[in-house]
């Protein structure tokens, strides 16, 4: 294609899973609403090549499926407003077996786990702290984080049945072994701005715009993620592409979004996926979303409608 930034998707070069010499792939290590685990195939295409200078910046960092999967050469720098959540990191990098030895002493019960809920995690050791943020994680409702207006996590216990059981040990050291060449920050996504520099890939998964006014899901830490943010993002993602970074967002396919993404460079891509975070069965199901990149992607890639439309698309 012509126009191709520098970097784009294209031939990578890589062996492919299971060749000889492939590393064992690592898997998130937690439970997370919104992970992207399930998108990593629909997702490759937007990817760029991995650099020998490429530098990966992920600003919300979440579970990490995309981290984990590109297992980025050049190093990464990994933050989320989240500190518990970048603590938990922390712990997991420095000190697995430690983690590992810990976690093994929870049990599976409800008021266990209302227990260990109410504890003040700023009160426990660094291990007994992402030890009870694992517990949580694994045991606690589908995955969610969340909290109250106070800062107090309060998911409510979920249907897993072996949470201790369900961590897989040697997935967690291999997480350790990636997670040492990446730095780890509790910081607001705009400081990538100061950090990422000209040919960078830097990939936002920020809080989803709610499809609907009641599907509102934005208290993941104590201020909640709205519509001033969404903008504010877009700001961002902007003034990373006048830097000469590479630039992918996925959010919510909605008009809100689209509208923010509306001008060149950016292309907005269609990407269907599932909607598993609902109480109820019946409203859990197929949903698209949208990939938003700043540089060329491969044909097959479906731009989204509004946004470099092709013949025939619906609107």
């Amino acid at each position: 294609m012509g126009g191709r930034r520098k970097g784009e998707p294209g031939e990578r070069g890589e062996r492919e899973p299971g060749e000889p010499g492939e590393p064992a792939a690592v898997r998130p290590v937690l439970k997370w609403a919104g992970g992207k685990s399930q998108l990593l195939a629909a997702y490759a295409r937007f990817f760029p090549r991995p650099g020998a200078n490429r530098a990966y910046h992920e600003p919300f960092f979440g579970g990490g499926a995309v981290f984990f999967a590109l297992r980025p050469p050049a190093g990464a720098c990994l933050s989320d407003l989240n500190a518990e959540l970048i603590h938990f990191y922390e712990v997991v990098r420095d000190a697995p077996a430690e983690l590992l030895a810990h976690f093994a002493i929870h049990q599976n019960d409800r008021r266990y786990y209302n227990d260990v809920r109410a504890q003040d995690p700023a009160a426990l050791g660094d291990v007994a702290r992402a030890s009870r943020f694992l517990y949580l994680n694994r045991a606690g409702y589908n995955g969610l984080y969340r909290v109250n207006r106070g800062g107090d996590f309060n998911v409510p216990y979920g249907t897993q049945r072996d949470p201790v059981g369900s961590v897989d040990a040697a997935n967690l050291h291999r997480a350790a072994a990636l997670l040492r060449g990446a730095t780890l920050l509790c910081a607001d996504f705009a400081l990538v701005v100061e950090r990422a520099r000209a040919g960078d890939f830097v990939y936002f998964d920020p809080p989803y715009q709610p499809q609907s006014a009641t599907a509102s899901f934005t208290d993941y830490t104590a201020g909640s993620f709205g519509a001033g943010e969404q903008e504010r993002l877009a700001a961002v993602a902007a003034d990373l592409d006048a830097r000469g970074c590479l630039v992918m967002l996925s959010n919510s396919d909605v008009p809100a979004v689209r509208r923010l993404y509306s001008q060149a460079p950016f292309r907005l891509f269609t990407v269907p996926a599932r909607r598993v975070i609902n109480c109820r069965a019946d409203r859990r199901g197929p949903v698209n979303e949208v990939v938003i990149v700043n540089y060329d992607v491969p044909e097959e890639a479906t731009p989204a409608a509004g946004n470099g439309r092709r013949p025939g698309e619906n609107g």
